[in-house]
């Protein structure tokens, strides 16, 4: 396995769920994006207010320098973050330049949907517009691994593990 993975998409594509899970396959150490989030943003999130690049940027140094210190330590680590464009993972990357990302990908639909569904999170679903909108898929260049999540957790986390093992 490669030594650093980031598990990307907007909210609702269940980052958190598959990013643990394939941590704990992978005997990788695992930090949720979320909870490396700055009380500003968090603050304008629950309030419905979209996070520009100038909020998102302090929040990816964040993150960055969480697999700094993995790759430092020389130990496996997993990153649960939205990751919504390519500089956001060029910033990543600075930091774990073999970053291996498995891309979690659904339609508007079921992500509201699953957004719905998911009480106590500060994300306001009213933003999923405002991501889908930011997102940029990453491209063929980028070598990641796209996952639909019409598949159930546990064949989403057994295609990640297994592709993520096959690149090695």
């Amino acid at each position: 396995m490669s030594d650093s993975v980031l598990v990307m998409g907007v909210s609702g594509s269940g980052k958190t769920t598959v990013g643990t899970r394939i941590a704990k396959r992978l005997g990788a150490v695992f930090a949720d994006g979320d909870d490396l989030h700055p009380q500003a943003n968090i603050m304008k999130m629950s309030a419905g207010i979209p996070l520009t690049d100038d909020d998102r940027e302090p929040w990816l140094r964040r993150c960055a320098d969480w697999l700094a210190v993995q790759q430092d330590e020389g130990l496996p680590a997993v990153l649960a973050c939205s990751a919504l464009k390519r500089s956001y993972r060029d910033v990543l990357r600075e930091a774990a330049p073999d970053l291996r990302i498995v891309y979690l990908d659904g339609s508007r639909e079921l992500l509201a949907s699953r957004l719905s569904h998911r009480p106590g999170h500060f994300f306001n679903p009213r933003l999923l517009d405002s991501q889908l909108a930011d997102l940029q898929p990453p491209g063929a260049a980028e070598g990641a691994i796209v996952i639909p999540i019409t598949l159930t957790p546990d064949e989403v986390i057994d295609r990640a593990v297994t592709e993520l093992s096959a690149r090695d």
